[in-house]
């Protein structure tokens, strides 16, 4: 009998099969959908459908960088057995590669249906399920790209369970310039919790707001006069700004310079004006809502 193209989409769909694997079990099923299903079951074609709602609460953060541009996926699996083994590190950095390369994927949706190499991420996902016997699940994706001259660096700790990628504004973009990028990854990577934005104008208006009207309230609550509470509350939001704005704060490898003064010195060896910091991204694993 005769296959429709909107049956095989639906079981496309249903199993993360390939098209040629669900019209060809479609056929021996005679346009049965639960059959077809079955019999690529048999194959071991559509283990996804068994094993997706499982949680998946372990996994990997990769990153993948190329120039200017900077991709970063969580992807999540069952056992952290699984989370280290080669194959799911080399779909992980596959991903992210994927992200890196592709300015309209702006969701863990938008990665599943792209295509690396002529196949769709959720096939390659469903293949990489049907034969590690395991659910697994991209989580989140970003990517950052640089405009105008520039770079971007990345840095990943303790076997994927959190990477971080920056980007950097720099008409030098050598050896030292990538090197400055990898550290300043590796201090928002060490830098728990994380920064809330690169500078004082990235942090929302209703987190200072909230802040301010708590140390208000600590004040009055230690009975400080009046007339010295507002000095007060914008002294601790001075101190507020230092934690939570990157450039504020101290540098991991040396704490007393500040991440501003890292960049001006930077600036000076690297004979480069304009450096400055764009913008970071930061993944640390099971932040994002377990699937």
């Amino acid at each position: 009998m005769a296959i429709s193209a909107q049956a095989v989409k639906e079981l496309r769909e249903k199993t993360g099969a390939g098209m040629m694997d669900c019209k060809k079990a479609l056929s021996e099923a005679d346009g049965d959908l639960n059959q077809a299903i079955e019999k690529l079951r048999e194959r071991g074609l559509a283990k996804a459908v068994k094993r997706a709602g499982r949680e998946t609460s372990e996994g990997a953060v990769a990153i993948a960088l190329d120039g200017a541009h900077a991709g970063i996926v969580e992807l999540g699996c069952e056992t952290d057995f699984v989370a280290k083994t080669p194959d799911f590190q080399a779909l992980a950095d596959a991903l992210a590669q994927t992200v890196c390369g592709a300015s309209n994927i702006a969701s863990a949706e938008d990665l599943l249906a792209a295509e690396r190499d002529g196949q769709k991420i959720s096939e390659l996902v469903a293949g990489a399920v049907a034969t590690m016997g395991e659910n697994i699940v991209p989580k989140r994706v970003a990517r950052l790209e640089v405009s105008g001259p520039g770079l971007t660096g990345g840095y990943v700790h303790a076997g994927g369970k959190l990477g971080v990628i920056v980007g950097l504004r720099s008409g030098a973009t050598g050896g030292a310039a990538e090197s400055l990028a990898k550290d300043i990854a590796m201090h928002v990577a060490a830098h728990d919790p994380s920064p809330l934005a690169v500078d004082r104008d990235g942090v929302p208006s209703e987190a200072i707001e909230n802040e301010r009207e708590l140390f208000k309230r600590q004040a009055e609550q230690e009975g400080k006069p009046e007339k010295v509470i507002e000095k007060i509350v914008e002294g601790r939001v001075k101190k507020y700004y230092s934690e939570v704005c990157l450039l504020e704060q101290g540098f991991v490898k040396d704490p007393d310079k500040k991440i501003s003064d890292l960049l001006k010195e930077a600036a000076v060896a690297l004979g480069a004006s304009d450096l400055a910091i764009t913008e970071f991204v930061r993944f640390k694993l099971g932040e994002a809502t377990s699937s």
